[in-house]
């Protein structure tokens, strides 16, 4: 085996038992030590890494990079109701993943938030677009422009993940706040859509 193969596969199995050690502790309760103790040699960790928050950055932009992968191969991008669909099945087959990237969404560590909006910048853009897509085919109502609806569903992610990241669910487990959120976004944005009262006779 070539030194750069041998030294692609060391990095593979370094990011997979970090992406299980941050998927089930989270940023905060992962170590290098545990990490270790799942086969892998501190000194290649060191080696390959600066530390902690680079291997966690890493594990952070794979787990979008396959999120980005999947919602393609699953025709995801079609319209908005197969990208939803296409990120719960993402969600559900990949829970660390799903850990890392939640985690990175709804409360990422604080000296890492540049670096996270970084790792975040394609997953936040496709979902502008596929949103933007979704106005385009409709007909809006007197006196809302379609900046005003784009400008809407910024609000309302900010709301819904300031929500999801109180002390409202604190007590939840993260699966249950995943599955909780991928739920409601849809409802939310086809409320936001088309309404939740019938016209008034």
């Amino acid at each position: 085996m070539k030194k750069s193969e041998k030294t692609e596969h060391t990095v593979a199995r370094i990011i997979e038992a970090a992406t299980n050690e941050f998927g089930r502790y989270g940023y905060a309760g992962g170590t290098i030590n545990r990490i270790c103790q799942a086969g892998v040699n501190k000194g290649l960790i060191y080696h390959n890494f600066s530390g902690k928050d680079a291997l966690y950055l890493r594990c952070l932009g794979r787990s979008c990079g396959m999120l980005m992968q999947f919602v393609q191969e699953r025709d995801g991008t079609r319209n908005l109701e197969r990208y939803m669909a296409a990120r719960m099945d993402f969600f559900r087959e990949h829970p660390n993943e799903a850990h890392i990237f939640f985690e990175a969404m709804l409360n990422p560590p604080p000296h890492l938030s540049g670096e996270v909006s970084r790792a975040l910048a394609d997953f936040n853009a496709l979902n502008e677009r596929m949103y933007g897509e979704t106005l385009d085919g409709l007909e809006l109502r007197d006196g809302i422009s379609w900046e005003d609806a784009f400008a809407y569903f910024h609000m309302m992610q900010l709301m819904l993940n300031g929500y999801f990241s109180s002390p409202a669910l604190q007590n939840a487990a993260f699966e249950e706040r995943v599955e909780q959120h991928e739920k409601i976004v849809p409802r939310l944005l086809d409320c936001m859509l088309y309404g939740i009262a019938k016209e008034r006779k």
